[in-house]
């Protein structure tokens, strides 16, 4: 059966060399006899696995020495209550950015932990462009500044890296992580679900400066205390196993392709083949601001809507799935994560030329 190319916002296409390695592991890891689904997590097999994942990781990001990476469960949501419980100490409020759905979402949880400053909002432009620096309203007493440099529903994207002194900077960086070279240093946290760059659902990357861990509150769970979660090396209780063993066999594979810069090269070629494709055609149109557009998440629309669902129906017939835009925006959506090939998108562009040609 042929594999199509698959553009959901995630879970995401996996790298075919990933499952197919995978595949051939999956009942036997290296002579174990077991496969690393049975394993224990702290039987010397599994630990083996944890910690390559790990080195290879922070080999990827250059992740400096006095950061702690944790292997969790509970998706990037969790994060959204974590990262105030653990972040606040004495202080009460926090400043947040808000770029669209994922922005909210982590602001209606701050918010039950403390008073969140809303140092400033795409809303008014529809969520198609993000705040400038000068714009933003920062609090100089705030615990931290938390942004979400990639809004994955709307395909706004940051185009630059927000200041904010001597706050610790908090990123939700699910949709970015791994697409491109990162200073690691410049943030306090960065937290990332797996399912779209790194791996399968059910695991969440966290990076923590040492200096923000060990203050959580005295009412934080066990499972949501970065203190803990590093001192037991993110296995306080069962990982998520499977999903950190296949995020290490990615780690892997991006390492032996060049690392992230090349990543962000491909990446950079694929983002503009399709916009280029949106822009110069009557047909298709882009929402978002030029400067603020998403390198991972395309969302584009039909001059006539009434099309849409025999656009969706004929690209699937072509191979080309997963296209329909999230239910609060509507239109189409096209994410090119690193395991999208290059010939994924350029033969959605030469669907999207034949559906105009034929219907515009």
């Amino acid at each position: 059966m042929a594999r199509t190319f698959n553009f959901s916002a995630g879970p995401a296409v996996l790298p075919e060399e990933v499952l197919l390695q995978a595949q051939e592991e999956m009942l036997d890891w290296h002579g174990s006899g077991m496969s690393v689904m049975e394993m224990s997590h702290r039987g010397k097999e599994f630990v083996s696995i944890a910690e390559q994942a790990e080195a290879d990781l922070r080999e990827l990001l250059a992740v400096p020495d006095d950061y702690k990476v944790l292997f969790l469960q509970g998706g990037a949501s969790s994060q959204f209550a974590m990262v105030p419980l653990n972040l606040l100490q004495a202080k009460t409020t926090a400043d947040y950015i808000n770029t669209g759905a994922w922005s909210k979402k982590a602001i209606a949880e701050a918010k039950k932990f403390c008073k969140v400053n809303l140092a400033g909002s795409g809303e008014a432009s529809g969520f198609t462009t993000v705040p400038a620096q000068g714009e933003l309203k920062l609090n100089p007493d705030a615990a931290y500044l938390h942004f979400t440099p990639n809004e994955t529903i709307g395909g706004v994207e940051f185009p630059y890296l927000p200041e904010a002194g001597d706050v610790p900077l908090v990123a939700d960086m699910s949709s970015t992580i791994l697409s491109r070279p990162v200073d690691v240093a410049k943030y306090g946290i960065i937290y990332a679900g797996a399912q779209k760059n790194i791996g399968p659902a059910g695991l969440t990357v966290a990076i923590i400066r040492d200096d923000l861990i060990g203050h959580a509150a005295a009412k934080t769970p066990a499972m949501f205390d970065y203190d803990i979660l590093a001192g037991a090396n993110s296995m306080y209780n069962t990982p998520p196993a499977y999903a950190w063993y296949l995020a290490g066999l990615v780690f892997q594979m991006l390492l032996r392709k060049g690392g992230l810069a090349a990543m962000a090269e491909t990446n950079q070629r694929k983002a503009k083949a399709l916009y280029d494709a949106i822009d110069n055609s009557d047909f298709y149109a882009n929402p978002v601001d030029i400067n603020c557009r998403s390198l991972m998440n395309i969302p584009f629309t039909l001059a006539n809507a009434e099309l849409d669902a025999t656009f969706l129906a004929e690209a699937k017939e072509a191979g080309l799935v997963t296209l329909k835009g999230h239910r609060s925006v509507g239109g189409m959506r096209a994410s090119i994560y690193n395991a999208m090939p290059e010939e994924g998108v350029q033969a959605l562009i030469d669907f999207m030329a034949d559906f105009e040609k034929r219907n515009g």
